[in-house]
């Protein structure tokens, strides 16, 4: 599946690791949240950048103390209409203040990549093949926002006032 970031297919330079799969010799790895609790130690240790993985019932309090030693945090929408990693995603970047990367896995749609974007998710895992292109269709469809969120965006009410 094509990985997006900045508007752009890259390379992910993750290699994921399942359930009790071997570890490859080197690099960075994204792990799932059982792995990580059962070896944060070595994973701490690992020589390389670690991401975790949550599913949509995982919450990221399950993490928020480890934050420091995550590299990427990849969020699961299991369906369009679970909207939990939503939530995650901004309790992550406000609350938790977590700075490294946000990536959306499961089941994204480019309807939700806007919306996605204003609460903090930075890389997207999309299977459409298109996805560069769904991008700069997302980004065009709002210029006016009225929730506030992490992105500073200025909010309807904001710009009404000034």
């Amino acid at each position: 599946m094509p990985l997006l970031r900045d508007g752009k297919i890259t390379e992910d330079p993750y290699t994921r690791v399942v359930g009790s799969d071997e570890l490859p010799g080197e690099g960075p790895i994204l792990v799932d949240l059982s792995r990580w609790q059962a070896e944060r130690d070595a994973l701490v240790a690992w020589g390389s950048e670690v991401g975790v993985q949550l599913a949509a019932d995982e919450s990221p309090a399950a993490i928020a103390l480890d934050l420091e030693h995550i590299a990427l945090v990849a969020l699961e929408f299991p369906a369009f209409t679970d909207g939990r990693a939503y939530s995650y995603a901004r309790l992550l970047r406000e609350r938790h203040r977590f700075e490294g990367e946000l990536r959306a896995v499961g089941d994204v749609l480019i309807e939700q990549l806007h919306f996605m974007d204003r609460v903090g998710f930075d890389s997207f895992d999309m299977k459409s093949a298109e996805a560069a292109e769904e991008w700069k269709t997302a980004q065009a469809d709002m210029s006016v926002w009225y929730q506030p969120t992490g992105d500073e965006r200025a909010t309807a009410t904001r710009l009404r006032r000034s």
